[in-house]
């Protein structure tokens, strides 16, 4: 098996080696990295080989899931405690940002953070200083700080549960990790990772046929790639040193598939000139500004097409109109156009459309509109 940093990023597909160009442009800054995505994507794996291709990398890299850890014991988990604090603090501890010194902190599930917290991280991320718990003595912090949630922080600001200030600054440079289902040509090299795996282990596994890979690569994956991982396993108990076929896969995948069907595979992701130049990274370690509609590039044709959809949207108003309702069917229209006028790619829909990707895939998801 590969051994290099990045090879734990499995897949060659452009989705892919977009994420993998973005980490090898970042790794050697110290900027702050926000990672976004469905669960299941694979946002701790991105965090891990963001390190291990750091400057840190011989440093520690120290997880904590925001979301598993009630809110009343975070502070002391994040920042440690002294001996005597509160009950049951019978000696002084080291909290993970200790324990990250000069390496680099993953902070999982960053959108379930509680208010009273998001403040005192906010001023580690400003001053670089904390304290423990019950304590008065400052400690400098020198960590590479990595956030990662499946949220739409956005809409959380909107709500009242994140602070806008925060997310500033943790969005300092985003990484977004695609769904599964937009990359489906990744699906073979995903399942021979997991089967040399437990090749590794001296275990028997399945051999797939070509109809059943199809098949995968046509199923909507809603668990991504972790439900790939329990399908991988489940078939190597079922099917040891066995071909898998199309009728041996469990119903679920089963997708019906034409004959002229043909596997997906990679195609080679070239890049434009200047299309990620050096300078996006610099700026990173300053805070971004939010961006201006004039300053996203889409095709002029689009966009006059998309206007003109919308200006030729008249309604009857002579009986009423539900408002609510109206605006959700031209919102539904303007993205099934944009995804149809950019063939389904999410992204330069999201550029026709001006909004985030991710903005755009969770609208796409509450929609129905897979």
């Amino acid at each position: 098996m590969d051994d290099t940093p990045l090879a734990s990023l499995v897949g060659d597909g452009q989705a892919m080696q977009q994420v993998k160009t973005l980490i090898q442009q970042v790794a050697h800054t110290d900027a702050t990295v926000l990672i976004l995505g469905e669960s299941g994507t694979g946002k701790e794996v991105v965090a891990q080989a963001l390190h291990a291709v750091s400057n840190r990398k011989e440093r520690p890299f120290v997880p904590i899931n925001c979301g598993a850890i009630p809110g009343e014991l975070l502070e002391s988990e994040l920042f440690g405690h002294e001996k005597g604090a509160f009950t049951g603090a019978i000696t002084a501890r080291k909290g993970r940002f200790e324990l990250a010194e000069k390496g680099s902190i993953f902070l999982d599930e960053i959108g379930d953070m509680p208010l009273p917290m998001q403040v005192k991280l906010l001023r580690v991320l400003q001053e670089r200083m904390y304290e423990r718990v019950g304590g008065n003595k400052s400690f400098e912090c020198d960590v590479r700080v990595i956030a990662a949630t499946h949220r739409q922080l956005e809409d959380n600001i909107e709500e009242g549960t994140f602070r806008e200030d925060l997310f500033y600054r943790l969005n300092v440079f985003p990484i977004e990790m695609p769904a599964l289902r937009e990359r489906p040509e990744d699906i073979p090299a995903l399942l021979d990772f997991m089967f040399a795996k437990m090749r590794d282990q001296q275990r028997p596994i399945p051999d797939m046929t070509e109809e059943a890979l199809i098949a995968l690569q046509h199923y909507h994956w809603p668990g991504n790639v972790r439900e790939l991982g329990n399908l991988a396993e489940r078939l190597s108990i079922l099917f040891p040193d066995t071909s898998v076929g199309y009728d041996d896969l469990p119903e679920k995948y089963q997708v019906d598939i034409s004959e002229s069907t043909g596997l997906k595979t990679p195609v080679p992701n070239v890049s434009e000139p200047g299309s990620q130049p050096e300078t996006e990274v610099e700026k990173a370690t300053e805070l971004p500004e939010e961006p201006q509609a004039s300053q996203v590039e889409t095709p002029k044709n689009a966009v006059s097409d998309i206007n003109m959809t919308v200006e030729t949207m008249e309604p009857d108003l002579s009986s009423g109109l539900n408002l609510k309702s109206y605006l959700v069917d031209m919102e539904v229209q303007l993205i099934q156009k944009a995804l149809a006028e950019t063939e389904g790619n999410v992204s330069q829909a999201a550029k026709l459309l001006q909004t985030n990707r991710t903005t755009l895939v969770e609208k796409i998801r509450k929609f129905n509109l897979n």
